[in-house]
């Protein structure tokens, strides 16, 4: 009388499709961190393609130039001032809206600075560049 049982198990372990979600793994994460990296090093914001400032229904300019001195349509005004003043000129203003000019060689904490004040208060703001030549 034979009490072996008929089914026998294979107690080897199969890696190859292991192996293949591996190497789609490892293939996908190659392609993906050659995109992520960015050219930082020769950028120049100043200049884009777009619409022209001049062609932007705008009536108020903040103008920054390198030194870090603000001016609302060639007024010169602080930097701390500059929130308050804002409020008084679009107070009852339904849609405010300004265009914000930097000089190339602008610090970025003085845009920012700006941008952080039009998103508390939702203004609209317009970044105005030069075209490409």
């Amino acid at each position: 009388m034979d009490l072996r049982g008929r089914n026998k198990i294979s107690p080897d372990f199969s890696v190859s499709s292991m192996t293949d979600i591996v190497f789609l793994l490892l293939i996908f994460f190659m392609l993906t961190s050659t995109m992520v990296s960015t050219n930082v090093l020769n950028l120049e914001l100043p200049k884009a393609n777009g619409v022209p400032a001049d062609a932007i229904q705008k009536d108020l300019v903040i103008s920054i130039n390198n030194n870090g001195e603000y001016f609302i349509d060639k007024t010169p005004i602080t930097k701390e001032s500059l929130e308050g003043e804002l409020k008084t000129i679009f107070q009852g203003n339904q849609e405010p809206a300004f265009i914000l000019q930097a000089e190339e060689k602008t610090f970025t904490k003085d845009i920012v600075f700006v941008m952080d004040i039009a998103n508390r208060n939702h203004y609209k703001m317009v970044l105005a560049t030069e075209p490409n030549e």
